[in-house]
């Protein structure tokens, strides 16, 4: 059973369609990751995910669950089961990089402090900052930074991890840190769907690439299979642009 399953998903802008039969699943301890040009629906797609644009049609199962968009509670539940990271790490500029991690899971969830504290060292381990516990997000590289924020987006527990262009905002140095922490996590079996333009990063971490365009896919494979032996014209094109820069 998928830990994430899509079925036919269609989502709109008024009358302009953003995501047309979108089909995916995503695998306990799998990283699909969703390329294609700007426009095509990548964002999107996860913002629907998590309710944040209302889908018209399709399902979508979570750990075997069918969410129903209209229940407020299915929604919750959906939100608890997926974290997001973002290219902007968003973290509190005046709490150092242990409360920035803990805050959420004791202030908001109300879950017992020593168990949250006890985990976010783990989690602050194995994203390689267990030196930098005190340190605050302005003494940090925007490496650390966006590792910071992969460590509070865990501590939430989730079953998925969505990251949206988290590698954009780095110096080309810095991505490999982030890359080895995801592949890392993902040993984990933590299941992870990734947007990127980054596609030197997707190919080193991704087990399967999904091609989008104009709100639809147009093909998947394994990574080696989407950059060197594309079965479609239109995904030939991308690739041969993106890689020749």
């Amino acid at each position: 059973m998928p830990l994430l399953e899509i079925v036919d998903v269609r989502a709109s802008y008024g009358s302009r369609a953003v995501l047309e039969g979108i089909t995916l699943s995503v695998e306990t301890g799998e990283i699909v990751s969703l390329i294609g040009p700007s426009g095509s629906g990548k964002s999107t797609l996860l913002r629907a995910l998590l309710g944040l644009v209302p889908i018209e049609r399709g399902s979508v199962r979570l750990n075997g669950h069918a969410i129903d968009y209209t229940s407020k509670a299915d929604v919750g539940s959906l939100r608890a089961g997926i974290a997001i990271v973002f290219q902007q790490y968003n973290l509190f500029q005046n709490m150092n990089v242990f409360d920035n991690v803990t805050i959420t899971p004791t202030k908001i969830k109300r879950w017992p402090r020593d168990e949250v504290e006890r985990h976010a060292i783990e989690l602050l381990g194995r994203v390689g900052l267990s030196h930098r516990l005190n340190a605050y997000p302005d003494q940090l590289s925007g490496g650390e930074q966006q590792r910071v924020a992969i460590a509070r987006a865990l501590a939430l527990k989730p079953k998925m991890l969505f990251l949206d262009e988290i590698t954009a905002a780095l110096d080309p140095e810095l991505v490999n840190e982030v890359l080895k922490t995801i592949k890392e996590l993902s040993q984990g079996g933590l299941g992870m769907l990734i947007v990127s333009h980054e596609m030197s990063f997707v190919r080193e971490v991704s087990s399967r690439v999904v091609f989008m365009a104009d709100g639809c896919i147009v093909e998947s494979g394994t990574p080696q299979r989407i950059f060197d032996a594309p079965l479609h014209a239109r995904t030939r094109d991308f690739v041969g642009k993106i890689l020749r820069h």
